[in-house]
């Protein structure tokens, strides 16, 4: 079974083991799903790439240090998918609220209040038990409750069968995801299920098929007359234009500034524009439970936890600092005794940890306490190509790469 210790030195040592099969292994083995034991094929790194205990860049060039970029191409896109989706939700961010506001329509139909639909509950609860009567969405359920982890095909099938052959909303499952994976961002998460459903590009949309199952799970389940192969895409919503990625204003030298780290970037020695900072303090906070307003899986929560802890005693041991998890009763107090001035975090992107930053941003003015976000290179690269379909993006990936001084 896989595990997915939430460390960076962790995540170094995974890139390492990683790195002989990151070529044309990878692109010929990607998508087949052997079960959890058998999972050499991939890299294992999303848990820490999702909360930066390793960052794309590095990933980036550690691959292109070994291989040429023809042969180690499909693993460098996979891992851009991911800057694509975060790219794509930022200059459409009304998309996240419309999903947030479905979701909450869904969650009363679940719910014990007088909007719940009991029939529709007890369809969406067999399929969150894994209790449906398709072995290998069952098994599905059972290996992300215990893991946090599904392989990316299985995802793209577990989604499909949840919403054209169960015919139930795709919020309630980007929910369930979100609530259960590791790696869960708010706009992989969502936006690929819009994808699966065929939201995301227009007319388009991802079936399972049973013989698809069959053949990349290695004859562990085939579905045979169980999935429906046939369906529609979901009719198609009203997509916002997209806008455009906003600078930032940069830090100021001289003032009394603390460091401050959350879910979405836990790697703060390696922040852009710290240089020259007067850092006197860190601290950090996770708050996972706002993932949803439904139980945020024990797994997701610790390990978010412990993630933190080894962001703050990296960061401590790097700037030479206290670095402490600080609840929001002892921030007060924490910026007073170190007589704070500006705060600089990382930026949170689209989602619960932006929407909590924005709170705290909200809380520091009051005080006359500025709130400075910092943006890592590699986004402020990638996110505006993401105004349309990966693939443009795709064709901007060597470009890019040289910009960011990766060879």
């Amino acid at each position: 079974m896989p595990n997915f210790p939430p460390s960076r030195a962790d995540a170094l040592a995974r890139l390492a083991a990683f790195l002989p099969r990151a070529g044309a292994h990878y692109a010929n083995e990607r998508n087949a799903d052997r079960g959890p034991a058998a999972r050499d094929n991939v890299s294992l790194l999303s848990p820490a790439v999702r909360h930066r205990l390793i960052s794309e860049a590095e990933i980036a060039a550690a691959v292109l240090d070994r291989y040429a970029f023809s042969t180690s191409e499909k693993f460098i896109q996979e891992v851009c998918w991911r800057s694509y989706w975060k790219g794509w939700l930022e200059l459409r961010p009304q998309v996240w609220a419309d999903y947030q506001a479905a979701l909450s329509v869904q969650i009363e139909r679940i719910g014990d209040g007088p909007g719940v639909d009991r029939p529709f509950r007890k369809r969406w609860q067999a399929a969150v038990d894994g209790a449906t009567g398709i072995a290998c969405f069952d098994d599905w359920v059972e290996e992300l409750r215990s893991t946090g982890y599904l392989h990316n095909h299985t995802r793209m099938w577990f989604a499909s069968i949840w919403i054209f052959t169960l015919n139930l909303p795709w919020v309630l499952g980007a929910d369930f995801f979100y609530r259960h994976l590791l790696d869960g961002d708010p706009a992989s998460n969502t936006l690929s299920w819009r994808w699966v459903a065929g939201l995301q590009t227009r007319g388009k949309h991802y079936l399972a098929r049973a013989d698809n199952i069959q053949k990349y799970t290695a004859n562990r389940y085939w579905p045979k007359g169980e999935l429906n192969e046939d369906a529609a895409p979901l009719p198609p919503d009203e997509l916002p234009a997209a806008g455009r990625i906003a600078d930032l204003p940069p830090p100021k030298a001289g003032l009394r500034t603390a460091l401050w780290l959350h879910e979405d970037d836990l790697c703060a020695e390696s922040w852009p524009a710290l240089a020259g900072l007067d850092v006197v303090a860190i601290g950090g906070d996770v708050t996972p439970a706002a993932r949803s307003r439904l139980p945020v899986s024990e797994a997701v929560t610790g390990w978010t936890e412990a993630a933190l802890a080894d962001g703050l005693d990296r960061a401590g041991r790097h700037f030479g600092l206290p670095a402490v998890r600080i609840t929001p009763s002892q921030r007060h107090r924490w910026l007073e005794d170190h007589r704070i001035e500006q705060l600089v975090t990382a930026y949170p992107t689209v989602g619960p940890v932006a929407e909590t930053v924005a709170a705290l941003e909200r809380e520091l003015a009051a005080r006359g306490i500025a709130l400075i976000r910092v943006r890592r290179a590699w986004d402020t690269a990638f996110w505006p190509h993401a105004g349309k379909g990966f693939f443009q993006l795709r064709e901007k990936i060597r470009p890019l790469l040289a910009e960011l001084g990766i060879p």
